[in-house]
């Protein structure tokens, strides 16, 4: 590894100087980095040529940022959370370090996780695109009113949803906005596509999970106000009437590279408040007793 681009959280001090205290351990590594301070928004500035890792010093919020802007690269992407513990951003920050050595090193594991790409069409043709690593949200901006989102598969009707609004999500958002409107949790490495009213009119409208290869379109009538498809929280772009909206995998993949202290269900455990502390794990029983228990049961293996 010869150049680490190291962005950092916009207007947090903190975070600059954890970038900047990375950049001089690394040069004493003899790896050459540059430290940027993020722009959520365009322009995006090139990297260093040669740039094997990205390593994003912030929170979630500015990792998305970053994946939006860089992710079509290939290049792999270190979450250092310089504050909580994040689920993208899974280094805590005085593990930073330790975790370098090892990515130096080669000894280090890459996820890679579907995004997707959202497309709005108007009158015919497609006047904003945006990749999405969380969620592409469709929803009204008026307090207490419902929109009505006409919502097709591949082409095929599949209901029209009367809601405060329309979720589409990769398994990586299932833990953002997604979670809090009462989807599921799905595992971040699955190639799926969660499709999710919020707050219903109909209650049998229910989230459902979809394939990668699937297209999602939504349309608007002709009375839809204060309409907004937002992506990851962070662009927003106002709908029309006649608006149509197409989400489908992205052509390329986030690529995180995973922590290697914690596990993925040891950062849901924390952020979640399951309880940090495992439980005893129990004995399988002696070999004769085993002979005559029923099929079925699990023990752990010492």
């Amino acid at each position: 590894m010869e150049q680490v681009a190291i962005f950092t959280k916009q207007h947090k001090a903190a975070a600059w100087e954890a970038g900047l205290a990375l950049k001089d351990w690394l040069a004493r590594q003899g790896v050459r980095a540059s430290v940027t301070e993020n722009e959520p928004g365009p322009p995006v500035r090139p990297l260093p040529p040669g740039t094997d890792l990205l390593v994003v010093m912030g929170g979630d919020g500015t990792l998305l940022s970053v994946a939006r802007h860089y992710s079509h690269l290939g290049i792999p992407i270190l979450g250092v959370n310089v504050g909580g513990l994040g689920f993208l951003t899974e280094v805590a920050l005085e593990e930073l370090h330790p975790a370098m050595e090892q990515v130096l090193a080669g000894q280090f594991e890459v996820e890679e996780r579907l995004m997707l790409q959202a497309t709005l069409i108007r009158e015919g043709r497609p006047c904003f695109e945006e990749v999405v690593v969380n969620d592409a949200v469709v929803n009204k901006g008026a307090l207490a009113r419902i929109v009505e989102l006409t919502t097709w598969i591949d082409g095929e009707y599949l209901t029209n949803y009367r809601a405060d609004g329309l979720i589409v999500s990769t398994p990586t958002g299932s833990t953002a906005y997604t979670l809090s409107a009462g989807g599921p949790i799905v595992y971040p490495t699955l190639r799926e596509i969660l499709l999710l009213p919020i707050c219903p009119f109909t209650l049998s409208n229910r989230p459902i999970i979809l394939p990668e290869s699937v297209t999602v379109a939504v349309t608007l009538g002709e009375k839809v106000r204060d309409t907004y498809l937002t992506i990851d929280g962070q662009v927003g772009q106002t709908l029309g009437p006649y608006d149509r909206v197409e989400i489908r995998a992205a052509p390329h993949n986030l690529r995180l590279v995973k922590s290697p202290r914690r596990s993925y269900f040891e950062i849901l455990r924390t952020k979640l408040g399951w309880g940090t502390a495992a439980p005893p794990c129990p004995s399988p029983p002696p070999a004769e007793k085993a002979a005559a228990t029923p099929t079925g049961g699990s023990f752990c293996i010492p």
